[in-house]
């Protein structure tokens, strides 16, 4: 899965034997991918689309894992454009009840908040950062319905949520993966570092970020076996 089309197009021009179907407007890809069967799809920007795309591929296409790829702004001051940030868990940042008693980032009535990514995923995404020679780190993805590109803000977002990067899709995602019990991870490269920068840095970083995912994801698929991953 994907936002925008340079986040899956390298995925797309590599996939064999392709067929595609459009469900609710989203066109969706089979075929096979470094010897899998796979289903790519861009969802289109913001958590409803995600989160709508996630459903469709666990139920109509039988999807038996999630892979969220696509550019995200840093939060941690140590990343730089086109490092990656490997999904630990997910969490929604524009959540926020408060009024109501809850902290800010959880949802009422609801056991969860916080979408913990498959380990065994994490691991494949590892290898593959380390076989890429990719910068990476293991962390917290902050998702909202908004473009983070102001300082104040995103200094606000990392300390009250101590998250690695900010976008707007993942932990829709994720929450989705979590209902339906189905393995996820969400891998994003930096393509801003979510301050005033952000409109220019993220058009001229869009396109490197977007390459250096794909490698990630490629590589995940080449190490993939045929145990499912563990939740």
């Amino acid at each position: 899965m994907g936002a925008m089309d340079e986040e899956i197009k390298l995925l797309l021009d590599e996939t064999e034997e392709a067929s595609s179907r459009t469900v609710a407007g989203i066109a969706y890809t089979k075929g096979r991918f470094r010897g899998h069967d796979v289903v790519i799809c861009r969802c289109g920007i913001g958590k409803v689309n995600a989160a709508a795309a996630a459903q469709i591929l666990i139920s109509e296409f039988g999807a038996q894992a999630l892979i969220f790829t696509g550019v995200a702004g840093a939060l941690d001051p140590e990343l730089e454009v086109g490092d990656i940030v490997v999904s630990s868990e997910s969490l929604q940042h524009d959540m926020d009840v408060s009024p109501l008693g809850y902290a800010p980032g959880i949802i009422p009535d609801q056991s969860e908040s916080c979408f913990k990514a498959d380990s065994a995923l994490i691991a494949l995404a590892e290898a593959a950062c380390e076989s890429e020679q990719v910068r990476y780190r293991i962390g917290r993805v902050l998702s909202g319905d908004r473009f983070v590109a102001d300082k104040e803000e995103g200094r606000r977002l990392r300390e009250a949520f101590d998250g690695a990067c900010t976008e707007m899709e993942g932990a829709a995602v994720a929450q989705v993966c979590w209902m339906n019990e189905i393995p996820h991870v969400v891998i994003r490269s930096m393509s801003d570092k979510a301050n005033g920068e952000a409109p220019e840095s993220f058009a001229e970083f869009t396109i490197l970020a977007s390459v250096r995912s794909h490698a990630v994801v490629a590589g995940m698929l080449d190490r993939w076996n045929a145990s499912e991953p563990a939740s």
